[in-house]
C-alpha cells in the first residue's frame, strides 16, 4: 500500500482536491499479535481524539471517487480504482456495522464511514488482497515515523506489529500505529487474536474508535470529529467524506484481488503548491476536473 514514488506533500494541494469533490458531494498475522480484549465501552474517561491520531497521521490515498456515469461494469475484468469493495473486504465493513449496532446503538455507525476510511488508507486491502479469514496477503505498513515529512514516533511494540525497533509504522488496511493498536484492537474475526493485519479485526477495532466517547455519528460535529481523529489533516476529512459519500449513494462488490487500487498519495506533514483550479460550472464538471488532476499524478 505505502508507496511514495511520485507522492506530493499534503497540505494546500490535497485540500483543493479534496475540496473540489466536497463541492460536488457538498490498520499476514502479525507477530506477537495481542490476544483479544473486552469489548470497549462505549464511552471513554479521555475523549478517543486527544493524543496520537489512530494512523500517526501517515500517508493516505487522495484518489477521489468516481463519477457515477463513469463506472466500468462489474463482470468486465479488473477495476482500477474506482471505489470497487472486495467481498471479503466489505464483509468486514458489515460485521463492523452489526457488532457496532449491538454494543453501541446510540453511535449509529454505518459501514460505509469505516469503507470510506478504508479507502483512502490502503485502496480496500490493496483491491482485497487477503486471505479466507481476511488477513492480508503481505502486511501493509506505512512509512518509519522518523520525522521529516512525519511526525516522530519511537517504537511501542518492540517490532511485533511493524517489524521495527527504532520508529513506529503504521500497520495493516485500516492503518493503526503500534500505540493506538495496542488500545483499540479488537478481535474481529472470533479466533481469540486482535491483529491490526486482519481485515476484520482492523474494520471493527476503527469502528468502535469511531464509536467512542459517546459519538453519534449522524451529528456532522461528532463524524467530522471521528475523522479528524484517525488523521489530523482538513484535507483527509474532505476526501474521506468525499468516499463516505459515494458510498452512501451505491456500491460495488467484486471478488477479492479484482480491484486494482490506483492514485496518488500525500506524503504526511508538508506544504504543496496548489494545483491550478479549472473554471466553474455544473457539480459533476468541476468534480471530473478534480479527478482528471489527481489520476494524472500517480505515486
Amino acid at each position: 500500500m505505502r508507496t511514495f514514488k511520485g507522492a506530493v506533500l499534503r497540505g494546500a494541494g490535497g485540500t483543493a482536491i479534496a475540496a473540489a469533490a466536497m463541492a460536488a458531494l457538498t490498520a499476514s498475522q502479525a507477530p506477537g499479535a495481542l490476544p483479544a480484549r473486552a469489548a470497549e465501552p462505549a464511552r471513554q474517561s479521555t475523549p478517543a481524539e486527544h493524543g496520537p491520531s489512530v494512523s500517526g497521521d501517515t500517508p493516505y490515498r487522495t484518489e477521489l471517487p468516481p463519477l457515477r456515469t463513469a463506472q466500468r461494469k462489474e463482470g468486465t475484468g479488473p477495476v482500477t480504482g474506482g471505489g470497487a469493495l472486495p467481498a471479503t473486504v466489505f464483509a468486514a465493513y458489515r460485521h463492523a456495522e452489526r457488532e457496532l449496532a449491538r454494543t453501541t446503538p446510540g453511535c449509529g455507525l454505518r459501514w460505509q464511514l469505516p469503507a470510506a476510511i478504508g479507502q483512502v488508507e490502503s485502496g480496500q486491502a490493496r483491491g482485497g488482497r487477503v486471505t479466507a479469514d481476511g488477513t492480508t496477503v503481505t502486511p501493509i505498513l506505512g512509512p518509519r515515523l522518523n520525522g521529516g515529512p512525519f511526525a516522530v514516533i519511537r517504537d511501542t511494540d518492540h517490532g511485533a506489529y511493524d517489524g521495527d525497533t527504532a520508529y513506529d509504522r503504521a500497520v495493516g488496511p485500516m492503518q493503526f500505529i503500534p500505540s493506538t493498536w495496542a488500545r483499540w484492537g479488537a478481535d474481529g474475526n472470533g479466533d481469540g487474536r486482535a491483529d491490526p493485519n486482519n481485515v476484520f479485526d482492523a474494520a471493527l477495532a476503527a469502528g468502535r474508535y469511531l464509536c467512542a466517547g459517546g459519538r453519534n455519528l449522524s451529528d456532522p460535529a461528532d463524524l467530522d470529529r471521528a475523522i479528524l481523529g484517525y488523521n489530523h489533516s482538513r484535507a483527509y476529512l474532505l476526501t474521506v467524506r468525499a468516499w463516505y459519500a459515494h458510498f452512501l449513494e451505491g456500491h460495488r462488490v467484486v471478488p477479492d484481488g479484482r480491484a486494482v487500487p490506483s492514485g496518488r498519495r500525500s506524503r504526511g506533514v508538508g506544504a504543496a503548491a496548489a494545483p491550478r483550479a479549472r473554471p466553474g460550472g455544473a457539480a459533476a464538471r468541476g468534480r471530473g476536473a478534480a479527478r482528471r488532476r489527481s489520476a494524472g499524478q500517480q505515486r
